[in-house]
């Protein structure tokens, strides 16, 4: 897989008429399938998107699969380049240089289709019984209204392990982002039993990840407007947009 992923790099690289081939840059990357996995084609969508706008301009990314505290502390000391797998904020933006956005995706509830589940803010949530996975914050009003004690989140220590719960009818609706979601559905149960599960339309917020560049390096300031001016040719192209209609096309099955 690292081979084939490197490869992809070097021939896209090859073809590009902009900036010179052969400069790499080093990537912590970590595990959040459907976008981050070594294992996946492509180490995952999150990483292909990666890999391809750099090669549109002529750099080759080599990533280094680690947990996730690991990997964002390693490069926001230098040890490495950058670090996929993150959203920038206050407390990052001191360290990191933070591209335009990587993929975005909304925060759903997922819910078996028998439960005549309905929604519009978070009071709503009172009458459920609604799992979460210990340490997410989800979104930050998602955590106002737990902490202020408009509905109770009973936390466990894995996203499988709530959708287990769910099946299992020991929770009534679960947090989880649209196509980490499917995914993790798909990936865990038969279709039969993951056809009786959906998710309600109505969001609760937007994730929008960034691929995050250390500022102890100096060509970072560089590199991640050529990145950006690469993600920009790719979507341009066409082919990311293909890339997350093949993902939701997918569905639930």
């Amino acid at each position: 897989m690292k081979f084939l992923l490197l490869g992809l790099s070097i021939a896209l690289c090859l073809m590009s008429q902009r900036g010179a081939c052969g400069e790499t840059i080093r990537i912590a990357n970590g595990e959040w399938p459907p976008y981050f996995l070594e294992r996946l084609p492509y180490y995952g969508l999150g990483s292909r998107i990666v890999v391809e706008a750099f090669a549109l301009e002529g750099i080759i990314v080599k990533f280094t699969f680690l947990p996730w505290k690991r990997g964002l502390i390693q490069a926001q000391e230098g040890a490495y380049d950058g670090a996929v797998g993150f959203e920038i904020n206050h407390n990052r933006e001191k360290d990191f240089y933070a591209s335009e956005t990587v993929w975005e995706a909304p925060w759903v509830f997922f819910h078996l289709k028998r439960l005549p589940f309905q929604w519009k803010d978070f009071g709503d949530l009172d009458a459920f019984r609604v799992g979460g996975t210990l340490e997410y914050m989800y979104t930050v009003k998602f955590l106002e209204a737990e902490r202020s004690g408009l509905f109770r989140v009973e936390r466990i220590g894995s996203d499988e392990q709530n959708f287990k719960k769910l099946v299992a009818d020991r929770i009534d609706i679960f947090p989880q982002l649209i196509d980490v979601g499917y995914y993790q559905i798909r990936t865990l149960f038969a279709a039969e039993t993951a056809n009786r599960i959906t998710h309600h339309p109505h969001s609760f917020g937007q994730h929008a990840e960034q691929l995050l560049l250390s500022k102890r390096i100096k060509r970072n300031a560089r590199l991640v407007k050529i990145f950006n001016r690469g993600l920009r040719h790719l979507k341009e192209s066409g082919q990311y947009e293909r890339y997350f209609k093949e993902l939701l096309e997918r569905g639930p099955n």
